[in-house]
């Protein structure tokens, strides 16, 4: 029997790490202690078996400690609680959950995969029955056992991050009346204001009431039913009411041990997935990582690097030496009928860092149809970069959509992860045919619109430009029975066409931002415009369609 190494923790890191260590090290003696009932389980699928959208619980097991044993031949303990670890003697502590009783074992090497716990802050009444998280299997069990038993009509979802917007979702494809109370002014912390209000534009769309800008402040009974009390304005009451305001790293363990936390109870490791203790090694949630975009130091708890570092852990006590790279916060989700997605820093991100506009980062908003226009089923994405001034850094990109939203996401995190700058972007080599995209991908459009920009061809407005520069005049160049359908306030219609010919309608003295559907037909016209000695011009970014969402 060679080295033993006991993983504290199952689900992503955990699993990743045993099944990849079983790989390397046939000789390795393999403990795996999970003090709940589930090892490996689809924990990001948990609101779509609420919405039944996953009909079979079984689909979201895994692996059962039975399969990780016979595969594996790994010891596989469910409800065994660690309760302790010694690093100097090298033995952890165990509760056996049904009956109590406690006992030790050693190790050679140890895994901490302890994960984190939603926050559940200390209000009045948050005891109720009725309210309740979604981080588990079992969480999963109570929420569909409190909808049967309440014959639930309404919900309250508080916190609008992902689980909070996907529990929205499937509550609401139940049937049940939902709303959704978010202490900040938007939903989907990744995305920036403007991008999160095309998904407030669709919620809304949906039935779904939203309370932005307020928090819960208490709990109260109301016949079975719970009524929530707000940080402002009116009560709301609802059957049942799902927490999702966040989640804190579950490192008690490794606190109570003397290991190196950081100030959010992150545990601290090196790219070897390491811990202070050269012997103990952390992964997923519970640690803390390099963000990949400025080398700082930060949480991100979210799968798919939580089981990269698993494998990385595994690697290294198997003798390798791999290392971890940074994390840069790639995520997607389903938002009702859009799909909302994000990599690397935002703008409000770039903001904190102290970094200002135009001086140490410029951005763009530009929208473009999921494939080629002509085809059936063409929709409309909107990207948002931001970039370095001088184009050769790209720090992050948000997409908000109805269809491809994932792949255009996920060509541009490649295009972050290894260096690519705004030109690059215009280079790629995209595959391209009728039903999957057009012949100048959207992602090949937001490096050539950035490029304009860098090389003075193009100027964009913010997108709330009409409110803070009220002295501008809007020229909207669609054709009249597009304005018919949804007009600007204020703006002078010239269609494209006619715009060479209408010229003296126009006041050069005056500052312009042209509109159009999507950003095409304005960017033509700023152009004609400043070929004819009109000094001020700017295109409004992704037209009509992202004012309208936005507004």
């Amino acid at each position: 029997m060679g080295q033993k190494v006991v993983i504290i923790g199952g689900v992503a890191g955990g699993a990743s790490c045993a099944a990849r260590l079983r790989r390397l090290d046939e000789d390795a003696e393999i403990v795996m202690l999970e003090r709940g009932p589930y090892i490996s389980y689809a924990n990001c699928g948990l609101p779509y078996h609420v919405g039944e959208v996953i009909k079979d619980r079984d689909e979201l097991l895994l692996y059962s400690p039975e399969l990780m044993h016979e595969r594996f031949g790994i010891d596989v303990r469910v409800n065994n609680e660690v309760i302790a670890l010694d690093p100097a003697a090298k033995t952890v502590t165990i509760k056996r959950v049904q009956t109590g009783e406690t006992y030790s074992e050693t190790y050679d090497k140890l895994v901490i995969s302890t994960g984190s716990n939603p926050l559940v802050p200390p209000m009045t009444g948050i005891d109720h029955p009725n309210v309740m998280t979604l981080w588990t299997v079992p969480d999963t069990d109570r929420v569909i056992e409190t909808l049967k038993r309440t014959q639930a009509k309404s919900a309250v979802v508080i916190g609008g991050g992902f689980i909070g917007l996907e529990m929205a979702e499937n509550l609401h494809a139940l049937g049940l009346k939902v709303s959704i109370v978010e202490m900040q002014n938007q939903v989907m912390a990744p995305l920036d204001y403007e991008m999160s209000q095309m998904l407030h534009y669709n919620l809304k769309q949906n039935g779904v009431d939203l309370y932005l800008g307020v928090g819960s402040s208490s709990f109260e009974d109301k016949d079975g039913s719970v009524q929530v009390n707000l940080t402002a304005g009116e009560p709301l009451v609802a059957d049942l009411v799902i927490l999702s305001i966040g989640v804190r790293p579950n490192s008690a363990l490794a606190k109570a041990a003397g290991l190196e936390l950081n100030a959010r109870g992150g545990i601290v490791v090196n790219g070897r997935m390491q811990t202070s203790d050269p012997d103990i090694y952390a992964v997923g949630d519970v640690i803390e990582v390099e963000d990949f975009i400025d080398k700082s130091r930060t949480m991100i708890p979210l799968a798919g690097p939580a089981n990269k570092q698993g494998r990385i852990a595994a690697d290294n006590i198997a003798g390798g030496n791999t290392r971890y790279k940074g994390s840069q916060g790639s995520a997607v989700a389903k938002v009702f009928d859009l799909t909302a997605a994000g990599t690397g820093h935002n703008e409000k991100a770039l903001q904190r860092r102290g970094m200002v506009k135009d001086k140490d980062y410029k951005t763009l908003i530009i929208t473009q149809n999921s494939h080629a226009g002509y085809y059936p089923g063409a929709a409309p994405l909107t990207i948002k970069l931001t970039f370095s001034p001088d184009g050769k850094k790209i720090f992050g990109a948000q997409i908000v959509g109805y269809d491809m939203v994932d792949k255009r996401i996920d060509t541009l995190a490649v295009a972050i992860r290894h260096g690519a700058g705004i030109q690059d972007l215009t280079e790629l080599d995209l595959a391209y045919a009728p039903p999957y995209s057009s012949a100048k991908d959207p992602v090949n459009m937001a490096g050539f619109t950035a490029e304009n920009m860098l090389n003075g061809y193009l100027r964009l407005s913010e997108w709330d430009a009409l409110e803070k520069q009220p002295e501008l005049a809007v020229l909207d160049v669609r054709e009249p029975e597009e304005v018919a359908e949804y007009s600007i306030p204020g703006a002078i219609n010239i269609p494209l066409g006619s715009l060479r010919e209408r010229l003296g309608e126009l006041d050069k003295a005056k500052a312009y931002v042209v509109m159009c559907a999507l950003g095409v037909r304005a960017y033509n016209a700023a152009k004609i415009l400043q070929a004819n000695d009109f000094a001020d011009v700017q295109v409004y970014p992704s037209g009509a369609y992202f004012y309208e969402m936005t507004h």
